[in-house]
């Protein structure tokens, strides 16, 4: 050993000295000192006092005799001692030590200063000397002027050992006033107040040291050492304080993600209840375009304003499980948001919304149909009224006319003529003014907005209409008092009047369908429009040869008169109705007719177009919606089937999920093909299944669930990681449990989980002890007992049964530590010992201690440690 330690005379000098003071420091507490190493151990009576008293154990009885084979057995006893602690002794033996061999003496003192002073330090897993270069080196890190590198030349300025004792008990140096330029003085400082105040006795020479080019390594590790068993306290007080600090710092993430949560579901919760109201609204406008406007303004709100609120629920959703899952794996209670914002009270929010949405675009497209019909009926009413009050004007006027009173007889027999054509005039018009009134009615039916006016118009044409018909029935009568004087009536100019008014009438009903307003919806309604037109016009030809037959009536009665030299007035005296207006009534029917044969073609044309958009938006609606049912299934078979790690699978799942979110333009030409149908007013469309509310859902489930799947991931990789399962491990459960998932459902039953425990090596036979087993495991994944374990609690339960967590005896283990053993503690020591922000943690939430022993401002950290992982506010 000295040898190959190569000491030199000035390091045994060193070592003499040193390593007689590190004895003494231990003799001392059993009542005895020594002077001379090479001299005090030699009868071997001390040294195995010494070990005793390192050690804590009880040597062999030690002979007392003076003979050397008696001094040479107790040194074999402490010799035999030592190797028994595993310290391998080479070159070293009891007569050299009997013999006062001062190297082989300290060579034995240093090996046993080794094994009892050193050898235990451990930091990190490192070796005992490295360990205690380590713990030096971080206990010496914030000081100006100390730079720990070695056990030799890293001391000699002294301000390394000052350090060290300001660092644990800075009320003893004053750091600040020391020079480094000035060793001696430093170095006699620290060895001062060590030996006066830490009870660490003098082992160094402050002048041999500054005047050492390289001072005594192993004395100085022997003197540190005994720094690191002094303050072996304060380093459990800082083990205590990091755990402490570890915990409170999960619970104070918990409490941020908890407010964050609270704020999300808040502003969450007011737009749908600010939105609900908004879509139940139901009060229809008065004009289409003002309900069109309200249906922009939805597909708006269909387009920018709900889909960020969809991915800020599923984004609330994936807190909330995060939160959860962090809760559990750091053993504190379930999270349980402020009443009305719980994740089921948003769904229930959400389900009130898409209710309230249901049937609102259907609700308007219905409203603007109505006040298109309504339109149209009101624009039909007055244009009948129009016609009606065209005819109208001048009648009651002519009804009223007393001419027959200065009429001779063939006047007044020409006059009762006229009137029975008027009459038959009067009773054709009958039906115009039935569908007037009906036409008013409807309107009234339909809530039409200026129904007043409407009313107001119709009830003057029916009581002019009722006045006509007494006016008529009055000058019936009167000419019927002269009817003797109606005799000679021109038979031809009757017969044309009768002929004449009901075709002039028929002329008109033509005039006023071929200008008739239509609404159609498809293509076999504009069909059944033009085949109607069709028909009306194959009646032309009848039509005409009738015209042709009237007109020769008039001309057969011009023959007559002129043949018989009759003197006729300027017009028919039965009708009105003269060969110029039927003229120029058939032309006018010939002229709309071909203005009907267009305006039903250019409908034919739009609903041949209407029928183009179907047919479009069915083409992609029926391979988006196909498309997104397949991904639905291929998510759902993925988060069963997952290989690889679980970066890998979360990887595989977000490049899929970057595969869906590039699909989106699909589902963004199928809105733009939606608007377009909605704009041409297009109700149905009977090539697909599809409508644009089943994707839209469809879509949102889309990217709901495969945001969900990689939050199961993520939530896995954090349990493996906070837990310390390996990937191994993890791979083990994930196949274990789809391996007995044979329904392939995320879900084990039962019998399929206990099949599952037993593959991995748990004793749940069927038999009573392993029944309470399986009971007992079944409460711990399945406390709803819904008789079904997902892989998730599976996860959660393998987790806990392969690692430790802390619990709330360890964190109040650890604050007794900081709390000197106390049953409380105060704030200026939960200052000294934790940061600044963990600290006033603490001291905001401590309540008083309330012990016997309680001090002015003692603190309750035990009632603080339960609460950390208990139902509370904390």
């Amino acid at each position: 050993v000295v040898q190959r330690a190569g000491w030199d005379r000035a390091g045994i000098l060193w070592k003499e000295w040193t390593f007689t003071a590190w004895c003494n420091s231990h003799l001392r507490k059993a009542g005895t000192q020594i002077e001379n190493i090479d001299e005090d151990f030699r009868d071997g009576l001390k040294l195995m006092l010494l070990l005793e008293v390192i050690s804590g154990e009880r040597l062999p009885k030690p002979e007392r005799g003076k003979m050397r084979v008696h001094k040479i057995n107790n040194v074999n006893k402490a010799l035999d001692f030592i190797a028994s602690k595993g310290v391998k002794l080479v070159s070293i033996g009891a007569e050299e030590i009997v013999d006062g061999n001062a190297k082989m003496t300290l060579g034995m003192i240093w090996t046993i200063i080794l094994r009892f002073a050193i050898q235990d330090i451990s930091v990190e897993e490192t070796s005992a000397k490295e360990g205690l270069l380590l713990w030096c080196q971080r206990k010496t890190a914030p000081y100006k002027n100390v730079n720990v590198q070695n056990f030799h030349i890293s001391w000699k300025d002294g301000l390394a050992f000052n350090a060290l004792i300001h660092r644990h008990r800075p009320e003893l140096i004053e750091y600040d006033k020391l020079r480094k330029d000035d060793p001696v003085t430093n170095l006699n400082n620290a060895f001062e107040v060590a030996e006066k105040y830490l009870d660490i006795p003098k082992m160094l020479d402050a002048e041999d040291i500054v005047n050492t080019a390289r001072p005594d390594e192993k004395a100085i590790m022997t003197y540190v050492s005994s720094f690191y068993h002094a303050f072996s306290g304060a380093q459990k007080a800082e083990t205590a304080a990091n755990r402490i600090c570890k915990v409170l710092a999960v619970n104070q993430e918990n409490e941020h993600l908890m407010e964050d949560y609270e704020k999300l579901a808040s502003d969450l919760l007011e737009w749908i209840r600010r939105t609900i109201p908004w879509l139940e609204d139901r009060v229809p406008q008065k004009t289409i375009q003002e309900m069109q406007q309200k249906l922009e303004d939805f597909r708006d709100y269909r387009r920018v304003h709900k889909p960020p609120k969809v991915q800020e629920k599923c984004q609330l959703e994936i807190n909330f499980n995060t939160l959860q899952t962090k809760l559990r794996l750091s053993n504190r209670p379930a999270f349980m948001p402020s009443e009305g914002k719980m994740v089921s009270d948003i769904n229930n929010g959400w389900q009130h919304l898409e209710q309230a949405e249901k049937g609102y675009e259907e609700w308007l497209l219905n409203e603007i149909r109505r006040l298109e019909r309504l339109d149209h009926l009101a624009e039909k009413f007055r244009q009948k009224a129009s016609i009606h009050e065209a005819w109208t004007d001048g009648k009651e006027a002519m009804l009223k006319h007393r001419d027959y009173e200065t009429a001779t007889l063939s006047d007044i027999k020409a006059l009762i003529r006229k009137h029975e054509a008027f009459e038959s005039d009067l009773a054709a018009h009958q039906d115009r003014v039935e569908q007037i009134a009906a036409i008013a009615q409807e309107l009234n039916e339909l809530d039409y907005y200026d129904s007043h006016n409407v009313n107001t118009r119709c009830q003057k044409i029916c009581d002019q209409w009722d006045a006509l018909g007494s006016l008529t029935h009055g000058r019936r009568e009167a000419l019927e008092k002269t009817e003797k004087q109606l005799e000679a009536i021109d038979q031809l100019h009757l017969e044309y009047a009768k002929r004449a008014a009901p075709f002039n009438n028929w002329m008109e009903s033509a005039m006023e369908d071929l200008q008739d307003m239509f609404i159609v919806h498809t293509i076999e309604e504009i069909e059944g429009l033009i085949s109607a037109h069709d028909q009306f016009k194959s009646t032309l030809p009848d039509a005409d040869r009738e015209r042709e037959a009237i007109l020769a009536i008039h001309k057969e009665a011009q023959r007559i008169a002129e043949s018989n030299h009759i003197k006729l007035s300027g017009s028919n005296p039965y009708t009105t109705v003269t060969p110029q207006i039927i003229n120029s009534k058939w032309e006018k029917v010939q002229q709309l007719v071909p203005k009907r044969d267009h305006a039903l073609l250019e409908e034919q044309s739009k609903q041949q177009s209407n029928e183009h958009l179907r047919r479009q938006f069915a083409s992609q609606a029926n391979v988006v919606g196909p498309w997104i049912q397949t991904k639905m299934e291929e998510i759902g078979r993925i988060s069963i089937e997952m290989n690889g790690t679980l970066e890998d699978q979360l990887s595989h799942l977000k490049q899929y999920e970057r595969s869906i979110v590039d699909y989106k333009p699909n589902l963004d030409l199928l809105e733009q093909q939606h608007q377009l149908i909605q704009e041409a007013l297009i109700f149905d469309n009977k090539h697909t299944n599809y409508t644009m509310e089943h994707i839209r859902v469809g879509w949102e489930q889309l990217l709901t669930t495969i945001a969900r799947t990689i939050n199961e991931v993520e939530n896995q990789i954090l349990t493996r990681d906070a837990k310390g399962i390996s990937q191994e491990q993890m791979q083990e459960f994930r196949a274990s449990f789809n391996h007995f998932d044979k329904d392939h459902g995320g879900a084990l039953g039962p019998e399929e989980f206990k099949a599952c425990l037993i593959s991995l090596g748990y004793d749940v036979e069927n038999d009573r002890q392993g029944d309470a087993e399986f009971n007992r495991i079944m409460s711990l994944v399945d406390p709803n007992h819904s008789g079904l374990v997902t892989f998730q609690a599976f996860i959660d339960f393998m987790s806990r049964e392969t690692t430790d967590t802390d619990t709330a005896d360890q964190v109040i283990a650890s604050f007794k530590v900081l709390a000197g053993d106390k049953n409380f503690i105060t704030a200026e020591e939960l200052r000294r010992e934790l940061p600044p922000d963990q600290a006033e943690y603490c001291i905001a939430r401590m309540a008083p201690y309330q012990g016997p022993d309680a001090v002015p401002g003692a603190l309750d950290y035990k009632s603080f440690s339960t609460a950390l992982y208990g139902e509370s506010d904390l």
